[in-house]
């Protein structure tokens, strides 16, 4: 578990999102209450419930990215779902235990990745030693046998046999129709996948590929050899369940509110009803085995513009006792978007255009320009919040991503009368503004 105080977990956020301080607080100290939990005695340790909490805010001003940063920052398996993708049980659609396999899925996927760094060297140095046996001419005699190998080694190693081919044996791969991708289908499809795979064993086949290529599948042969199975999937349940995130998505949308029709009413408090038992603690089958929900942290979003988190079912209501509301984003927060974080649009945009060798640079002016007019076009249609200046981007520089080939060597400047000049169609006609930004 991440050992980051709330404050440092604010700063790393700060890097990626701007503003939203006070959703950045509220998960930050969620977050931190889970290492002060594994602290505890094991008897005070299994009574403390994660406080899951509800992000509330329009499209684009960074709900979703909050939740990412922290699962990256926490090295917590974390799946992002939404909530119209479930159906209650007994009705064609997912089912909304199929999340926690999911997440069970990444959770394994993390700690295979950490193994395999893990064994890195050990698994190079085998696969090397692998490589060099293929390569090795048949039967040489003892004494020349030593000094090959060590002259094929260094050529190897410099990169001179990166173009020969060697045969080798790869495991063979069969088309598979998937009878079980219909929704609420995923677990049995998952058991019956497993045990075909017990009954027939997968075959090999020797196949003729570049010694670069054949590294690689060697390598994660090797790879393959040196992680414990049964000890992986059992470190991936037990961080799956002591840290896991779910990010719950359009929780609005399962609301039911005054506008509701009857019938819909009643299916989205079904899916409610679904998802009460998996937040509030339960055990749920993954082909891996049971995992518990019990410390799983969620984290539920939406946009309540026709709805209220009171308009969800009580019992649903108190699993979620935090509440945050998420500020929208007006020119002084776009322009500092375009500008303050790590991987900005700025420095994207002037990064991508480098690689045709195209210097690319904006002006203050410029910046506040596309600013406020993301502003005044959010105010004046649909606000989609930060999402909108990639559209405005777009279209100011759609000429010189097209042309950048042939400008190579030239310095554009983006200033405020540059982007003027390229909006200045959709600025005139409105209705066109509708639909091109």
């Amino acid at each position: 578990m991440n050992t980051l105080t709330p404050r440092e977990i604010v700063v790393e956020l700060d890097k990626y999102i701007v503003g939203q301080e006070q959703a950045k607080k509220m998960v930050a100290i969620a977050v931190r209450n889970r290492w002060r939990r594994q602290k505890l005695e094991p008897q005070m340790r299994d009574e403390i419930a994660p406080k899951n909490i509800i992000l509330m805010g329009p499209t684009g001003v960074g709900k979703t990215e909050i939740a990412r940063r922290l699962a990256k920052l926490t090295g917590a398996p974390f799946v992002k779902v939404e909530a119209t993708k479930y159906t209650e049980v007994g009705y064609v659609g997912r089912d909304v235990e199929s999340m926690i396999r999911d997440l069970l899925d990444i959770g394994i996927k993390l700690i295979r990745d950490e193994e395999t760094q893990r064994v890195k060297a050990q698994a190079e140095k085998a696969a090397e030693e692998r490589l060099l046996d293929l390569l090795l001419p048949h039967n040489p005699s003892e004494g020349s046998r030593e000094a090959t190998r060590e002259k094929l080694r260094n050529l190897w190693q410099l990169g001179h046999l990166d173009n020969h081919e060697v045969e080798i044996e790869v495991k063979e791969t069969s088309p598979q129709i998937d009878m079980f991708a219909m929704p609420g289908m995923d677990q049995i499809g998952d058991q019956i996948k497993t045990l075909m795979g017990k009954i027939s064993p997968s075959k090999t086949q020797r196949k003729r590929v570049r010694t670069k290529a054949a590294f690689d599948i060697l390598l994660q042969q090797e790879s393959d050899k040196l992680i414990d199975e049964d000890k992986m999937i059992e470190a991936a349940r037990e961080r799956v369940e002591q840290s896991g995130i779910v990010f719950i998505d359009e929780i609005d949308k399962v609301a039911s509110s005054a506008n509701s029709q009857r019938s819909s009413e009643v299916s989205r408090e079904g899916v409610q009803r679904d998802l009460l038992p998996i937040v509030e603690g339960s055990t749920v089958n993954t082909k891996y085995g049971m995992i518990k929900t019990d410390h799983i942290l969620f984290i539920a979003a939406g946009a309540f513009h026709f709805s209220k988190p009171s308009d969800l079912i009580p019992e649903l209501q108190g699993r979620f006792p935090l509440r945050v509301e998420l500020q929208p984003l007006g020119k002084d927060e776009f322009y500092r978007i375009l500008t303050e974080p790590d991987n900005s649009l700025e420095k994207q945009y002037t990064a991508l255009l480098q690689t045709e060798d195209v210097r690319l640079s904006f002006t203050e002016d410029g910046l506040l320009e596309i600013a406020s007019f993301a502003e005044e076009i959010n105010a004046e249609s649909e606000n989609i919040g930060a999402r909108r200046l990639y559209t405005i981007l777009e279209k100011i520089l759609s000429d010189i991503s097209f042309e950048a080939p042939e400008r190579k060597y030239q310095h554009i400047v983006i200033n405020k009368d540059y982007v003027n000049e390229h909006l200045d169609d959709v600025r005139e006609n409105k209705d066109l503004s509708q639909y091109i930004l």
